[in-house]
């Protein structure tokens, strides 16, 4: 019954990451909402959870983990009822930041109980059960969201896919309260709630311009913001390593880097993510402005990037040990693949038809099964098992900032391309190109990835209780 809980509730968070992309352009209508709002409403969710999941971890490990599970998955009940009740842009992307905030105190937590509730001979059942979430997150996502926009249950349109939220979190409250149990480590390091501030507050302002540029232009403040954006990301490096050298824990080890397979890990992840957010935000709004097709059918053309994920996801983890850097290589190489097939697709401007959208997602599907469900092992396989809590804990951060760039710097690429191209409203031609631009970019970064992949270890170890 523990595990149930918290499967649900990252089934919860999972889905919430993906379901948005679909119901964007219902809702960008619905509030009036422009081209940089509708990268915030999904990039706000991802950077605050980024920003919360070392933070939550540690306070977890410091006052119990059953204690901030149950009160994140209080947060995210909240929360989630006030995205639901926006009526701006502002409030809704500020309700998902708070949102991504408290998935950042609950999601940590899961990896805990699951230790506490399992002996060590069972917990690779448990975790397994959570690698089999995911794949049924990644296709519950997209179909979800279409349906429920699709379905205006009591005239509510998009807001249901936050409403639904909430009677999920308060069943799961009311079972977890019952059968979590508790646990905390025994370690009583303070919080470097500094150094997770500085970090996030130097990576807004470096976003900050680049998701606003179809607003602002590139004027002095745009390159003074990416300028202090830079100088907060080196204050917060040079005050992690002082608050290494002094004897504390901080957010991040600058010493990590020195690890070679870690640091190429964190470039290669980086890039790997960048492209995951930004393609299905700008692929939902091309289906659904570009070619006219409902939220339901935009849900439908996604599936087979989901079902073929999910076919090659076992093979994936079944050969992780054996041949992870392979894997990782040929999933990035079929992705960017992907992406030419679908270029050569969609390049004409008129409306292609599922069934060749549905191949060209299917093959990026198989790329992404085979590389993203083992990629944080394989980085950690050059980390030595003391640091390995750590480091684990600043890939899956910078997994989820790396899908923020992503959107950021694609999606505005994409808005740029769509209304630059036309002096009128944009039409399918439009669209077409804006995501042209977005597949060649996003084809060429999953190829530099895979370079960058040729330097990590070759096989992955066992990270499972990280």
């Amino acid at each position: 019954m523990a595990l149930l809980v918290v499967l649900f509730s990252s089934f919860m968070d999972l889905v919430d990451a993906t379901i948005v992309t679909v119901a964007a352009p219902a809702m960008a209508r619905d509030l009036g909402a422009g081209d940089a709002q509708i990268q915030w409403m999904i990039a706000a969710y991802t950077l605050a959870l980024g920003a919360g999941l070392i933070t939550g971890g540690r306070l977890g490990d410091q006052f119990g983990r059953k204690r901030l599970f149950m009160t994140g998955l209080a947060g995210f009940m909240v929360t989630s009822a006030l995205c639901a009740l926006a009526v701006t842009p502002g409030m809704l992307i500020g309700m998902r930041a708070a949102q991504g905030l408290a998935a950042g105190i609950m999601v940590p937590q899961v990896f805990g109980v699951i230790r506490a509730s399992f002996a060590p001979a069972e917990r690779a059942k448990a975790f397994g059960a959570y690698g089999a979430v995911q794949g049924l997150a990644a296709v519950a996502g997209p179909l979800l969201g279409g349906l429920l926009v699709e379905a205006d249950l009591f005239g509510l349109g998009w807001r249901t896919i936050f409403w639904i939220n909430v009677p999920i979190s308060i069943l799961a409250l009311v079972i977890g309260a019952r059968v979590v149990p508790e646990s905390r480590s025994a370690s009583t390091a303070r919080l470097d709630l500094l150094g997770a501030l500085l970090a996030a507050s130097g990576i807004l302002l470096l976003l900050l311009p680049i998701m606003q540029t179809e607003t602002w232009g590139w004027t002095a403040a745009s390159y003074a913001l990416l300028a202090a954006g830079v100088i907060m990301l080196t204050i917060f490096l040079a005050y992690e390593r002082g608050l290494a050298g002094r004897g504390g824990e901080p957010a991040f080890d600058p010493a990590l880097l020195k690890i070679r397979a870690f640091a190429i890990g964190l470039s290669a992840s980086l890039l790997f993510f960048g492209g995951i957010g930004s393609f299905f935000l700008t692929l939902s709004v091309y289906l659904q402005l570009g070619t006219g097709r409902t939220a339901w059918e935009t849900g439908l053309v996604i599936l087979p990037y989901a079902l073929g994920s999910i076919i090659t996801s076992g093979l994936g983890v079944a050969l992780a040990a054996r041949a992870g850097r392979a894997l990782l290589i040929t999933g990035s190489l079929t992705i960017a693949a992907s992406q030419l097939v679908l270029l050569a697709v969609i390049m004409d401007g008129s409306d292609p038809g599922y069934w060749l959208l549905a191949l060209a997602l299917f093959i990026g599907g198989l790329g992404l099964g085979l590389a993203a469900p083992i990629l944080v092992n394989v980085v950690l396989a050059g980390v030595p098992g003391r640091n390995a809590g750590a480091a684990g804990g600043v890939l899956s951060t910078v997994n989820q900032i790396g899908g923020a760039i992503g959107i950021a710097v694609l999606g505005t690429l994409f808005f740029a391309a769509v209304t630059g191209s036309t002096a009128g409203a944009p039409g399918p031609a439009d669209y077409s190109h804006g995501l042209g631009i977005v597949l060649v970019v996003s084809a060429v970064v999953y190829l530099v990835a895979a370079l960058v992949m040729l330097a990590l270890p070759k096989t992955a170890a066992e990270h499972l209780d990280q």
